[in-house]
């Protein structure tokens, strides 16, 4: 009885196992940034980006989310993917010529603050800390939209 009794009153405390690939990507997700969108980009690092010249605009490209609606997390290469191939953006800010030659518009096909369509390989890209900002002529303005993710395709 005094075994019995001696057993089930010494109690194990078992180690705590530790993963370090788990914590490496605990760590890697927490130092990782948000990509930049229209809500987080802020007017500091929008008046650090580059002032288009002439009749050009500069454009933060639509960042697709990095989930889907059913909880699927997408792979690096798939966002990286679309990314590369949006045809979406805001417009961040406009040059001093931009839409001002009255024969061409009548009137401009955007303002700073829209949503624009643009080609899918129109303007020039140029990489910044949190994504890329293109640079487009006024002219490469397919249309505007109000919501990026209504005309999305989805992912694959």
């Amino acid at each position: 009885m005094k075994q019995a009794e001696t057993s089930s009153t010494l109690k194990t405390e078992v180690p705590k196992h530790k993963n370090a690939l788990e914590e490496k990507y605990q760590k890697e997700a927490s130092e990782e940034k948000e990509p930049l969108n229209p809500d987080n980009i802020g007017t500091d690092t929008v008046e650090e980006l580059p002032n288009p010249s002439g009749w050009r605009l500069l454009v933060l490209p639509f960042t697709p989310p990095s989930k889907s609606k059913g909880g699927l997390i997408y792979s690096q290469e798939t966002l990286d993917k679309a990314r590369i191939a949006t045809t979406c953006g805001y417009v961040l800010k406009m040059g001093p010529l931009a839409y001002v030659d009255k024969e061409k518009f009548k009137e401009p096909w955007c303002k700073k603050g829209d949503w624009v369509i643009f080609a899918r390989y129109a303007g020039s890209r140029l990489p910044i800390e949190g994504g890329e900002v293109r640079i487009l002529n006024d002219d490469e303005v397919l249309g505007t939209i109000k919501n990026p993710e209504s005309v999305l395709h989805h992912i694959t």
